[in-house]
């Protein structure tokens, strides 16, 4: 089946891309980036780096801007499904989505109405059996934005390992970050030609345990 995957690039919409491709073929990838942080839909910090994530997969990218207003969002993600099935002939959406049913009723009534294939293959997984499956399948993942109590300043930046999942299990927080308690980014995996490398990055917190790691200059 010829798929396009909603992409942030973060951990859970790449490793969505990793299982569609072992199964199907990928024709392309949709981001879109929104210009509100209180997005209902989309995953906000280092968006833009979406663009080299897809150039290191060699799979073209559909990259558009929504104004991130709940509901009307719903309807630029549609426009930019509907572009993806009249360019690239796709038959199925993936997502990401772990447990928000927000984001998941929503892309599958989208599909509904288009007449492709909604799948979630991260759906209901065991947080724990899945950041271990990151790791196993060599995710190389850094965290980019923290919101939650029992966070601070050293966690932006920290590589998603077994000191990571021994350390977040401590928090009283999803480990899977669905709930927005953490935000991430993807820097290497077996569908990248080669690292994403980080020249330039900085910190912005908005308190001690809220605030992102902002990339400022990335090359692959």
């Amino acid at each position: 089946m010829k798929v396009a995957v909603l992409f942030s690039g973060g951990k859970d919409s790449v490793y969505a891309s990793y299982l569609a491709k072992q199964e199907h073929e990928i024709s392309c990838l949709i981001s879109l980036e929104s210009k509100s942080d209180e997005s209902w839909m989309f995953h906000v910090p280092n968006i833009e780096l979406v663009k080299l994530q897809a150039e290191l997969m060699g799979v073209p990218i559909l990259y558009r801007k929504t104004e991130g207003v709940k509901e009307e969002e719903l309807e630029d993600l549609k426009n930019a499904i509907i572009e993806a099935k009249e360019k690239y002939g796709i038959e199925g959406i993936f997502s990401g989505a772990l447990a928000s049913s927000y984001q998941k009723d929503r892309i599958e009534k989208i599909c509904e109405d288009l007449g492709i294939k909604s799948v979630s293959p991260l759906w209901h997984i065991d947080s724990e059996e899945y950041i271990n499956s990151l790791i196993r399948d060599k995710f190389k993942v850094i965290i980019v934005g923290i919101a939650a109590d029992g966070f601070n300043e050293s966690w932006l930046g920290r590589v998603i390992d077994a000191k990571f999942l021994e350390d977040i299990k401590k928090l009283n927080i999803h480990i899977g970050g669905e709930g927005g308690e953490y935000e991430s980014l993807v820097v290497d995996c077996p569908l990248f030609k080669n690292g994403l490398r980080i020249i330039e990055s900085k910190n912005l917190l908005e308190n001690e345990c809220t605030g992102k790691l902002i990339v400022e200059k990335a090359e692959i």
